[in-house]
């Protein structure tokens, strides 16, 4: 059977129970790598939920100081894999908790904008498996 050119089968990329600063690294870090490649794929971005506690801007401010990782970092980050998203990436499925702040949920949704590339966004796991294996053509 010839497989060239076919992608192969969405990569889970499990954040969920990291800190959201090292969550968005590790996000972030993955996608480049894929982007690397030079082959088409698809992502399931299992992301974690907000700090209980704490609001969005202070438990954001506070992973910052202790990670060394600032938001400007994961933008320039952002940017320079944006080419490679747009060229190779066929869709990322984000699977969130409902109770996300609404500055995270604008980044999922703003699709092609932010991202390159088809984006979706849902609580259900195997929602998002089903949509990135559709995008993938798996």
């Amino acid at each position: 059977m010839d497989t060239r050119g076919a992608a192969p089968a969405p990569r889970e990329i499990d954040a969920s129970g990291l800190p959201m600063d090292r969550a968005q690294a590790l996000v972030l870090d993955e996608l480049r790598a894929l982007t690397e490649r030079a082959e088409p794929f698809a992502a399931i971005l299992l992301m974690p939920a907000p700090p209980e506690g704490r609001t969005p801007a202070a438990s954001a401010a506070a992973a910052e100081s202790a990670s060394g990782t600032s938001t400007a970092d994961r933008v320039r980050t952002l940017k320079l894999i944006r080419p490679g998203l747009t060229a190779l990436c066929r869709g990322l499925a984000f699977v969130a908790p409902a109770d996300i702040p609404a500055e995270r949920a604008d980044a999922i949704h703003s699709a092609e904008q932010l991202w390159g590339c088809p984006t979706m966004a849902t609580q259900d796991v195997t929602a998002a498996r089903a949509w990135a294996g559709a995008r993938a053509g798996s």
